[in-house]
């Protein structure tokens, strides 16, 4: 058993590289911040990378800061969660060759618009369950068997974005079951890729290596990346991954439990026991992937939120300086029931699809602004209620409650208009950093601070507010 119960998370997103120091309450002892961003590839300069030694650097400025405030006694272990698809490969060696391609880059657009010439869009979607996205991993090495099979045939192993840097830690090549799961690569069942798939656009299967679960330590931390990290040698490493499975598994959400992510955009994702991926669910918008423990799918479908309601505020609340979000509600709360007829079609991005956007309707010489906003407040409560409806179908169970994170649960009105409509209660939880939370319990429970992850996570106190229904 390691003595401490301090966890190193490094966390990088598309717009910030963080490290975390957190300790086993889930309190973060000490942060540190640098921004992130996409770079010209080399090769193409039309095209966007993500430079890894950039990126690394910031990490290692980063990680001996919160080091310095921390005591190195009490590190148990350390992990990297970072967004999905993105990866590059590396030789035998573990030299990189090729860039990082960013999931903004647009290189690969015309590749899935035509995957039916490798494999048919609905047996990949059935196998895979992951929504056909042009920045997935599957479209990023069909790319480079076009355009670079003398990569391929130099390499040793893919590896994904944590995997990098984990590398960089342990000098260990070893891919995660939750990033493997945003590729479009695996089978559902397994948990594995999928030899049918990977067949079928010509990339070595060996390449890809066996995922292993999160919770796996999978090295120790080398001289070398001690002495750029400040983090001791010989700590444990801890594959967790992809972002997202960690903050629904932080934000607490047992099993068949959906949890609302609102913020510009809102994701509804849940744990479920089960899964389809038929037509049905493709035409829905549901996307599946592999949760953090196994034998359980996260289910999810997004749409634009806080976004249309920022188009309101811009356009409709200007003039107002002081607190204008306390305005909107506190004006939106004294329209009634249906809005005296407004209504509004929330698909302000459809246009970007090539479909008719977004209305609001039923205008009068006497509609007010607020009349307006509290309508995009109830068309998204009912996009809730179609979202949940979806999750249930693909996962077949029937929602209690519904988890709420993000900078959309903080708006009163709106989260009584979601627990009216969807007829559950919403539960608010009062956890800003659910992504390095989950990650950090994986770490907890593999240094044998927890008996699981499970165990780890009942240590924290999540402050819940319950929203009920009051019709």
């Amino acid at each position: 058993m390691q003595k401490g119960d301090i966890v190193i998370v490094f966390d990088c997103g598309a717009t910030n590289v963080r490290a975390m120091a957190i300790n086993s309450k889930g309190e973060i002892l000490a942060s540190e911040s640098h921004p992130n961003n996409t770079q010209t590839d080399p090769y193409y300069p039309a095209y966007r990378i993500w430079d890894v030694d950039e990126i690394w650097g910031k990490m290692c400025q980063a990680s001996k800061k919160i080091i310095s405030q921390i005591n190195k006694d009490r590190i148990a272990g350390v992990t990297v969660t970072t967004f999905g698809v993105d990866g590059t490969l590396f030789d035998r060696s573990g030299k990189m060759l090729y860039p990082v391609i960013s999931w903004q880059c647009e290189r690969t657009n015309p590749i899935m618009s035509d995957i039916d010439k490798y494999i048919s869009l609905n047996d990949l979607y059935k196998e895979c369950g992951v929504l056909p996205f042009t920045f997935n991993t599957i479209n990023k090495l069909i790319w480079f068997a076009e355009q670079k099979p003398e990569r391929i045939e130099k390499s040793h192993r893919f590896l994904f974005m944590p995997s990098i840097f984990s590398f960089f830690l342990t000098g260990e090549m070893v891919n995660d079951t939750s990033m493997s799961g945003t590729s479009m690569l695996t089978n559902l069942s397994t948990r594995n890729f999928s030899e049918n798939i990977v067949k079928k656009i010509g990339f070595p299967l060996e390449k890809l290596g066996t995922p292993v679960e999160a919770g796996t330590i999978t090295g120790k931390i080398t001289k070398k990346a001690s002495a750029e990290t400040a983090i001791p040698e010989g700590i444990p490493v801890v594959a967790t991954g992809h972002d997202t499975q960690f903050a629904i598994f932080g934000s607490g959400a047992e099993k068949n439990q959906p949890v609302l992510s609102s913020g510009t955009w809102e994701i509804l994702m849940v744990r479920a026991e089960a899964f389809r991926s038929g037509k049905e669910q493709l035409e829905m918008g549901i996307t599946t992937e592999l949760d953090s423990r196994p034998y359980l799918y996260n289910i999810g479908n997004q749409w634009i939120a806080s976004g249309i309601l920022e188009w309101a505020r811009r356009n409709l609340y200007s003039e107002v300086k002081d607190d204008v979000y306390e305005a909107m509600i506190s004006g939106a709360e004294r329209v009634p029931s249906g809005c005296n007829g407004v209504k509004v079609i929330p698909k302000f991005y459809e246009e970007l699809k090539g479909k008719p956007g977004g209305g609001i309707l039923g205008l009068t010489m006497e509609s007010t602004r607020d009349e307006i906003y509290r309508a995009m407040l109830e068309a998204l409560s009912v996009r809730l209620v179609e979202g949940k409806k979806a999750l249930e179908t693909a996962g077949g169970f029937k929602t209690e409650s519904i988890l709420c994170v993000g900078g959309g649960s903080k708006n009163r009105l709106w989260n009584q208009l979601r627990a009216d409509f969807t007829g559950v209660p919403l539960k608010i939880i009062d956890q800003k950093e659910s992504t390095v939370l989950g990650a950090s319990l994986f770490v907890q429970a593999a240094c044998g601070n927890a008996s699981s992850p499970e165990e780890a996570r009942s240590a924290i106190d999540y402050k819940i507010e319950i929203i009920e229904p009051k019709i």
